[in-house]
């Protein structure tokens, strides 16, 4: 049963998946990780997540300068029949390195899934790049993406929306600002539907470095993995839209800073001390 739900990492690079409001002040832990995977010191902001993108290239420009990375150029695009023009993908060309910003995921993946910028996106973590995604940029990285569901500590069954991802991290389901924004609720209702899937709840300012199949936490807060492959009951596929959820058996694991977990065997590892 447990090969049945193995979680394993997809492609040769590396993964750094951001629960959302990363450091840019201070000693910027999240970003100084990003520069240390960024060759030759370029990097693509892909801000296709948001509506109104102005603002974010400066940001991280300034940002990623204090860290070595001297040239941050922006990919944006606004419709989906732009993402096969010349001029958006000469950059991600001679890049190892990309950088999803946030916004709305469901943008992502609806103006750049199955196009050339995402065979692109794919190429580079293949021959072994760094991608990284940030609030929505991190939610789009799983292969079945949530894109909306309430907040409420009460998971209601019809409460929940869901997508395919960019599928840069198969059976995951990802979601950010998490504790913040009290969202234990929704990442149970969505790996309820699926318990294949693991759930990966990621608190602001704190990320996932992905390296095959296993991750580490760094960042100030926790990561929380939601794992329903031993569940013995739920009623999701019973109940009513508005009935609360019921499950039992779930499984919860909380990590914080230098903590491990295996994709494999969905199992943590304690920090070195």
């Amino acid at each position: 049963m447990a090969n049945a739900r193995k979680t394993s990492g997809n492609g040769h690079g590396t993964l750094i998946i951001i629960g959302g409001h990363e450091d840019h002040e201070g000693e910027k832990a999240i970003l100084k990780e990003v520069a240390s995977h960024v060759k030759d010191g370029r990097l693509v902001l892909a801000t296709v997540a948001s509506h109104e993108p102005d603002g974010y290239l400066e940001k991280y420009q300034a940002s990623f300068a204090e860290l070595g990375v001297s040239k941050v150029t922006e990919l944006y695009i606004d419709e989906r029949d732009q993402a096969t023009m010349e001029e958006k993908l000469v950059d991600l060309r001679e890049v190892n390195a990309v950088f999803f910003s946030g916004g709305d995921q469901l943008r992502i993946t609806s103006l750049i899934g199955d196009t050339p910028i995402n065979q692109l996106v794919h190429e580079i973590f293949a021959r072994g790049g760094v991608i990284a995604g940030t609030s929505a940029g991190a939610s789009a990285m799983s292969e079945t993406m949530l894109v909306r569901g309430t907040n409420a500590s009460s998971f209601r069954i019809g409460d929940l929306s869901m997508a395919p991802g960019l599928g840069l991290l198969p059976n995951v389901i990802i979601d950010q600002h998490f504790a913040e924004r009290g969202r234990i609720g929704r990442l149970i209702g969505a790996v309820s539907q699926n318990p294949r899937v693991l759930g990966i709840g990621i608190d602001e300012d704190t990320a996932i470095v992905v390296r095959g199949t296993q991750f580490e936490v760094i960042g100030a807060g926790a990561v929380y993995l939601v794992d329903a492959g031993d569940v013995t009951h739920s009623n999701i596929a019973e109940a009513s839209a508005d009935q609360a959820l019921s499950i039992y058996d779930l499984k919860l694991h909380v990590l914080s800073s230098g903590d491990r977990f295996d994709l494999e065997t969905r199992r943590p590892e304690r920090r070195k001390e």
